[in-house]
């Protein structure tokens, strides 16, 4: 009001997109293949690069107020930050995903009735991989329900508003690895605006702030 009051010009919009570590769309996010190379055989997180183009960046709000950063490559490599700020400047909960499979089901051979099931149980075991145990919850009750969200997704640094938003119910297992390593596996039914419906299984490492720039 005050600004058209006195000759004031409009303001341009502010971009949505937080910078987090210095990672955003159009960097690169530099990884220590030590991450995973260490573990050899015994974890099935393989990536041939240890450079990430991101490509895209997803914001997520949580209930209890903290906030998930994603970061994607074109082939769908994500890196994950969690802060309790928007800004990402409070991130201190670091991890990378593989893609591992993605399945279109059918809604009338009860494939969607089924997955949200196994998403509640202790374990978790997709085809021609290992058993992982449910990491949110803890596993002492036999079924916990998965946590459910918005994601909105960027494809410009610059941009004020998401480009696609996706609804997903998910939930997070893990196995152990060799000293003190975890392999986590990410599953979750995702449902974006106006798409189909998928369930998307995802393969992960923890990385410490050491592990990773941009």
């Amino acid at each position: 009001m005050f600004g058209k009051l006195f000759g004031g010009k409009d303001r341009e919009p502010q971009a949505a997109l937080p910078v987090v570590r210095n990672v955003t769309v159009g960097r690169t996010v530099i990884l220590d293949p030590l991450t995973w190379r260490r573990f050899g055989a015994e974890t099935r997180f393989a990536l041939d690069r240890d450079t990430l183009e991101i490509t895209a960046q997803g914001v997520i709000g949580l209930n209890e107020g903290a906030f998930v950063h994603r970061f994607y490559t074109d082939d769908e490599i994500m890196f994950q930050a969690v802060s309790d700020d928007a800004a990402g400047e409070m991130a201190n909960d670091f991890t990378i995903f593989l893609p591992w499979a993605s399945e279109y089901p059918n809604s009338g051979d009860g494939s969607r009735f089924d997955w949200a099931q196994r998403l509640r149980q202790r374990t978790f075991q997709p085809p021609e991989l290992p058993e992982y145990r449910r990491f949110w919850f803890g596993d002492d009750a036999a079924e916990a329900d998965p946590v459910t969200f918005w994601e909105d997704v960027y494809y410009d640094r610059a941009a004020t508003t998401p480009d696609k938003r996706l609804f997903q119910t998910t939930m997070l297992f893990s196995r152990d690895l060799p000293g003190d390593g975890r392999e986590l596996m990410l599953a979750l039914t995702l449902e974006p605006e106006g798409g189909e419906v998928t369930h998307e299984m995802m393969i992960g490492l923890p990385l410490s702030a050491g592990e990773f720039k941009a």
